[in-house]
């Protein structure tokens, strides 16, 4: 590289991304991120106070100027433009850029996504890939162009996921994924000197935002597939059974395949306290469980305080489909 200093603008809501901008701020002297768009400040916690993101907090930690509109405009567009930005890079922004965007800087605007595309596309690709059962997945830098995700390719990260991660560890080894790609490309993404190869749209699938109804669980399913969601959703929205009115969430579970036969949903103690369950291909062992108000404990410490209805059968719900294939 030549002794210029190059100025990044960043987009994007969710602390994923430290990792890859402390690599950029720390450790790469011809850079500079010199602005960036994040969401607007968000009531959370149970206090309900306002509080701004992550990445917000980072940029005014170093100084950078940040900006965080409702949904990015020609204003913001403007406001980049007159900083004479070279780079963009987006990660977990939330929203679809506008063409205007995407031909401000002269070296282009560029996305990690965290999936192995074209598979996952969309907004939860690492509790997806998870809950359906993936053995690997990754972090692809691409890209940016109108159409969600569909962007051509410049490199990617591959990562295992083990059978004891969780949405949180697998988000968590996303993060430090983007630091050697980011590494590997930032020069020749700055020179313009990259090699992008398109996604094939047959093998492009879809997925949607979570939400709360994806904590119930259909006990007609494998108990392996229930393990997946179990693992996948525990951080947000957990897992849980409805017993009178109220849900006890799940904090950890495994599958079984053997010839103890239990129907459907009906409950039973194993011999080491755990809660079985009869699916329709195994049985789902819970070995943690939190009641209501409570903390999360081990079943036969959950079980001593709370009489669990044994042999009764628990009611199943629809899991509403986190997949579709993508229409190009």
């Amino acid at each position: 590289m030549t002794s210029q200093t190059y100025k990044i603008a960043f987009f994007g809501s969710d602390e994923i991304s430290l990792p890859f901008l402390n690599f950029l701020n720390d450790q790469c002297p011809f850079v500079h991120v010199s602005a960036v768009l994040t969401q607007p400040d968000r009531r959370s916690g149970r206090g309900r106070r306002m509080a701004s993101n992550a990445i917000k907090t980072w940029a005014e930690n170093h100084s950078i100027s940040c900006r965080s509109p409702e949904k990015p405009s020609d204003l913001e567009c403007d406001w980049l433009r007159e900083q004479n930005i070279d780079l963009i890079l987006v990660m977990a922004y939330g929203h679809i850029l506008k063409k205007s965007f995407l031909t401000l800087a002269p070296a282009g605007c560029f996305n990690f996504h965290a999936s192995i595309l074209p598979k996952y596309r969309g907004a939860s690709p690492i509790e997806t890939a998870i809950a359906m059962g993936e053995d690997n997945t990754g972090v692809t830098l691409m890209r940016v162009v109108h159409k969600m995700d569909a962007g051509p390719i410049v490199d990617l990260e591959s990562l295992k996921i083990e059978q004891a991660d969780t949405g949180k560890s697998v988000r968590s080894k996303i993060a430090d994924s983007c630091v050697p790609l980011i590494q590997r490309n930032i020069q020749n993404l700055l020179v313009r000197n990259i090699n992008e190869n398109p996604q094939d749209p047959v093998l492009a699938t879809y997925c949607r935002k979570i939400n709360k109804a994806d904590g119930h669980l259909d006990f007609s399913a494998k108990a392996s597939h229930l393990v997946d969601r179990i693992r996948a959703f525990r951080s947000w929205p957990g897992c849980g059974l409805l017993i009178d009115g109220q849900k006890f969430r799940i904090g950890s579970a495994k599958s079984l395949e053997n010839n103890i036969l239990l129907d459907v949903g009906v409950t039973q103690i194993d011999s080491d306290g755990n809660v079985m369950i009869g699916t329709g291909e195994g049985i789902l062992i819970l070995h943690e469980l939190q009641r209501p108000g409570g903390k999360m404990l081990k079943s036969s410490d959950f079980l001593r305080g709370y009489e669990f209805p044994v042999g009764q059968t628990l009611e199943s719900y629809d899991m509403a489909q986190l997949v579709i294939p993508t229409k190009e």
